[in-house]
């Protein structure tokens, strides 16, 4: 298993569109991925979950995996969430 901590950083006008990249990301891996925010644990592959965070610009958020692919996994999302434009 392993875990990231990140620092999202959103476009103030930013809607859905990042949130369904990252379950994109997320569902082309094997692992299980999980987002944990604000005491919650969220599936990454799951869009509704995903967007019930109600994340925004500078909240830090835990990137977490496991699986056989879980480095390759949380190190794309961390940066697609670092850098989404």
């Amino acid at each position: 298993m392993i875990s990231k901590t990140v620092v999202v950083n959103l476009p103030a006008d930013a809607e859905a569109r990042p949130v369904a990249v990252l379950v994109q990301i997320a569902s082309k891996y094997e692992s299980k991925i999980t987002i944990n925010s604000q005491n919650r644990r969220i599936n990454a592959k799951s869009i509704m979950g995903m967007m019930s965070l109600g994340f925004g610009n500078g909240d830090a958020l835990e990137i977490e995996a496991n699986g056989p692919d879980e480095e390759v996994a949380v190190e794309e999302m961390k940066n697609y969430i670092e850098s989404v434009k």
